[in-house]
């Protein structure tokens, strides 16, 4: 499934010959770091995640995986994994407060995000900060869905945001992480997380990825910008 609002064909290269100024294709040496790197990340943390999996469950008994449709590269629909940190009815629960919480519909409308989010639920809070709930997409890389670094996959409703500049989100995988969560996370205005997509995709290469992760270190154990 492709994305259908795309202002081109992101998978159309020859439409765009002369004026590409993006990263069209992964190197050969990325891919296999998104590969052996996911692959020794899952054997890692595989006891983590499974006491984890057992966490969620007894915290709100329900699936233990979030699958969300996201927009990947080319513009194509994939299913992007979390640890699910939401209520099982989170839904009628947003729609209860957006309806009846002017601040909270201002705040979602100009973020998508809420700092105080009434659909997390028990152990839930904790994962976001920690960002232990984005374990799950390490399986999403090794399917070639993600990479370990890019910009962050966005849903649907997001791709309005990005306006002209959605073909560069598009020109490479979303990754885990990427610039936006070293530079702040949920602390940056979305028009600077578009920006950083753009600069992203326009200038990075392997040894850019190598920094990003080395500087997401110690951006995950401070949480800064989560929630």
């Amino acid at each position: 499934m492709q994305y259908r609002a795309l202002p081109m064909d992101c998978s159309d290269r020859s439409s765009a010959r002369g004026r590409r100024d993006y990263v069209a294709a992964d190197p050969i040496e990325g891919r296999m770091i998104d590969i052996v790197g996911a692959l020794a990340l899952i054997l890692l943390f595989a006891p983590l995640m499974l006491l984890i999996a057992i966490a969620v469950f007894v915290a709100d008994p329900g699936p233990i995986l979030f699958r969300q449709s996201r927009i990947g590269r080319d513009g194509r629909m994939f299913k992007c994994l979390k640890f699910r940190t939401m209520a099982t009815d989170a839904e009628a629960r947003l729609a209860s407060l957006l309806k009846n919480d002017p601040a909270a519909r201002a705040e979602w409308e100009r973020d998508h995000k809420l700092r105080v989010d009434p659909r997390i639920v028990g152990i839930g809070r904790f994962l976001r900060r920690s960002s232990l709930d984005e374990l799950p997409q390490l399986f999403n890389v090794l399917l070639g869905e993600m990479s370990l670094v890019g910009p962050r996959p966005i849903v649907e409703a997001e791709a309005c945001r990005y306006g002209k500049y959605l073909i560069y989100y598009c020109a490479v995988r979303p990754g885990i992480t990427g610039l936006w969560q070293i530079s702040g996370r949920n602390d940056v205005h979305y028009r600077r997380r578009v920006a950083f997509d753009v600069v992203y995709a326009r200038k990075c290469r392997v040894s850019d990825n190598l920094r990003i992760m080395f500087l997401t270190v110690p951006c995950v154990l401070t949480a800064r910008g989560s929630y």
